[in-house]
């Protein structure tokens, strides 16, 4: 059953520790980050496997990101069920809090073809793409994971970054869309609304996550955030840019949005689907709503890092979690998008509230509304991201 305290969402932490000082901190990391050191080759960085003689694994991950025992916190029920049934010893580890913070640890032994000690690390699209670019993930055999192949849902394959699902497998995905409080805002359908309706007039706000914000106003142009050119971009920009000067647009944020649209302090805002579920437990006037030009889908993806030495290991327990009733127990917990295909129906039996919510287990029409923002190279995330900072101020 889910957890009735209201977890510190994931998606929050991703974001909402980043400021601009933080942003611009990282600009000397990507500027080496496609410097012929640091990257790698499949055949010019082997890794060894010792799955067959040691049981065993390390996984990092975020906080909160993983099914507790309500009564034993120390418990996690689907891992030490895994644990149970494979005999494989895992460490799990929450050290995932930023994903440029996380670079920063790895990015040193990844560049030198060295072991971080990890065999599983989960990390936001948009890093899991940097990653891949440097040469620094160990492909999947799909073989070992069959339940991945029959499972996963179709709106995460074949995506910009991972055409052939062996580099990155979700392991929860959610929505960035819109969100308003009915109680101080009537309906909201369009980005365009968001911007320029005039009795929202400062009381928005939007993401300061580039891909989030700048994918929903592609589309709202009627552009494809999972390929787009430099000039589409710049249009985008300069929509978002108009609702900044006028004032529409209050401040943007990472998930501190979040109280203060439960409040009514704010009307509307561009915000993670995430939030919104936990909000709408406690009121239902906060509604999340999927545009009408289309909504942006993100995953948080498990990956197998150069040298981890226990590959076949870490493809058991990925395999494991995509087994739909393991997957329901899961979402129950972190109420984030299941990306497993049946863990819907496993739900029923846990709860069927959220069995039933479109924020957890989203239908055919939604996701074929929704796009994965492109995969950048290191001059266009660059680019990119400094003139969003500019744009919004930060």
């Amino acid at each position: 059953m889910r957890s009735p305290h209201r977890h510190l969402t994931r998606r929050g932490l991703l974001t909402g520790t980043l400021g601009s000082a933080a942003l611009l901190a990282t600009a000397g990391t990507l500027a080496g980050c496609g410097t012929k050191g640091a990257q790698q080759t499949e055949a010019g960085c082997k890794s060894d496997d010792l799955s067959a003689t040691e049981k065993k694994l390390a996984f990092s991950n975020w906080p909160q990101y993983m099914d507790v025992d309500e009564k034993d916190e120390s418990k996690r029920p689907t891992l030490d069920g895994f644990i149970k049934k494979s005999g494989i010893q895992v460490t799990y580890t929450e050290d995932v809090n930023d994903n440029n913070e996380f670079f920063g640890k790895v990015q040193n032994q990844l560049a030198g073809c060295q072991t971080t000690g990890r065999d599983i690390m989960v990390l936001t699209d948009w890093m899991a793409a940097r990653m891949i670019r440097l040469g620094w993930i160990q492909k999947l055999d799909k073989a070992k994971l069959p339940n991945v192949e029959a499972n996963l849902l179709p709106s995460l394959r074949n995506r910009s970054f991972d055409s052939d699902n062996q580099l990155a497998i979700p392991w929860q995905s959610g929505l960035a869309g819109l969100a308003y409080n009915a109680k101080v805002a009537k309906e909201i359908r369009t980005v365009d609304e968001l911007l320029t309706r005039p009795d929202l007039k400062g009381k928005v706000t939007a993401l300061s996550e580039m891909r989030d914000t700048m994918g929903l106003l592609l589309q709202s142009n009627g552009h494809d955030p999972a390929n787009f050119t430099t000039a589409q971009f710049d249009d985008a920009l300069n929509k978002l840019k108009k609702a900044v000067d006028s004032k529409q647009i209050r401040k943007f944020t990472g998930n501190d949005y979040a109280p203060d649209l439960a409040k009514g302090d704010i009307a509307a805002c561009i915000g993670w689907s995430g939030d919104v579920v936990q909000l709408g437990f406690e009121d239902e006037k906060i509604k999340f709503v999927v545009p009408d030009s289309g909504v942006m889908l993100w995953s948080d993806n498990m990956l197998v890092p150069n040298k981890a030495t226990h590959k076949a290991n870490a493809e058991e327990l990925i395999n494991y979690y995509y087994d739909p009733a393991v997957a329901a127990q899961l979402a129950a917990y972190v109420n984030y998008i299941c990306p497993v295909k049946g863990a819907q129906a496993a739900m029923e039996k846990i709860d069927p509230e959220l069995a039933a919510n479109p924020l957890i287990f989203p239908d055919e029409a939604m996701l074929s509304k929704s796009k994965v923002f492109m995969a950048l190279d290191e001059k266009q995330e660059k680019e990119y991201e400094a003139k969003f900072q500019q744009v919004i101020g930060a």
